[in-house]
């Protein structure tokens, strides 16, 4: 029974990362329409964070309003930034500069950059919130796997065109890996501390907090005239109760479950996803150079993963 429940998280795992695969696709479609990547987010997480409340007043243990101590809600704040505002908020602004494929593959770099970020937090010990990471070894397949998914970039950011460093949406992607990365870190330890649902909760409601800058500084930049458009009504209820609420519940009970090494890893198979649905629905295209890269960057994500 307790092997066919972790199959279950397993397979719970595959269908988030399929959803979150489309979500660059549909935040393009956002984009193109006029609006702004804080706006996208903001609204998003608004309807995340309303749906989320519905969930949580059932308990007085998920509808309390700050956590146990200063220490831990300074966490909270940590996850809210790192898994919602600045990892939504650079991704989206780097499918502005480069194809939604490009941003998808280069995200995939965070399950490597999981894997070192454990390391070298397992090795200082220093930090109670990161007790409950999995235990994983430097060895050979993730040196191995740094370098292919280094030089992936490498080819992605260059694309084939000429051999001059202009890579700002690319730099963005890598930065939006980083904050998931860590965003997996410490959310494992709250959310067997606290819950699923007041973690997620929490996360939605600093993530919306520190948006605020960013929306005040693009508010100028909105075209209200999008919000009349039944495609990018239906694209924003995709991002903020499908991808958002739902997924954002489920992936983090997924990490809770798996731990932050294994269920991250499924993040391999979201380029997977995204390259089919950029070309059928965006038309887009991809160089050979960029395309050797992603393959690259693919190879060095699952060895990096090999125990």
């Amino acid at each position: 029974m307790k092997q066919n429940n972790k199959y279950f998280f397993h397979l719970l795992a595959l269908a988030v990362v399929a959803l979150w695969g489309t979500t660059f696709i549909s935040t393009k479609v956002l984009l193109n329409n006029g609006l702004t990547p804080s706006v996208i987010f903001t609204i998003r997480f608004i309807m995340a964070y309303a749906g989320i409340w519905l969930l949580c007043l059932k308990s007085a243990t998920t509808r309390k309003l700050i956590a146990n101590n200063i220490k831990d809600e300074l966490i909270f704040v940590l996850l809210g930034i790192t898994g919602g505002s600045m990892y939504f908020y650079t991704e989206n602004t780097a499918l502005m500069h480069t194809q939604a494929c490009n941003v998808s593959f280069i995200v995939c770099c965070a399950p490597l950059l999981t894997v070192l970020l454990t390391l070298i937090a397992k090795r200082m010990k220093r930090f109670s919130s990161t007790d409950g990471l999995e235990d994983v070894k430097l060895n050979v397949w993730i040196v191995i796997g740094t370098i292919f998914a280094l030089t992936g970039m490498a080819l992605m950011i260059f694309n084939g065109y000429k051999f001059e460093l202009s890579p700002k949406g690319d730099i963005l992607a890598f930065l939006a890996a980083l904050c998931w990365s860590i965003y997996s870190m410490f959310l494992v330890h709250h959310s067997k501390k606290y819950g699923v649902l007041f973690t997620t909760r929490k996360v939605f409601f600093w993530g919306l907090i520190s948006i605020i800058p960013f929306v005040i500084g693009e508010l100028k930049q909105i075209d209200t005239n999008a919000f009349a458009q039944t495609e990018v009504i239906y694209n924003l209820l995709f991002l903020g109760i499908v991808a958002s609420l739902i997924c954002f519940v489920l992936w983090n009970k997924v990490m809770e479950k798996l731990g932050n090494v294994t269920s991250t890893n499924y993040v391999y198979l979201n380029p997977i996803f995204t390259l089919v649905g950029s070309i059928v629905i965006l038309h887009e295209q991809i160089t050979p150079i960029a395309a050797v890269g992603s393959a690259l960057i693919l190879i060095g994500v699952i060895l990096s993963g090999r125990r």
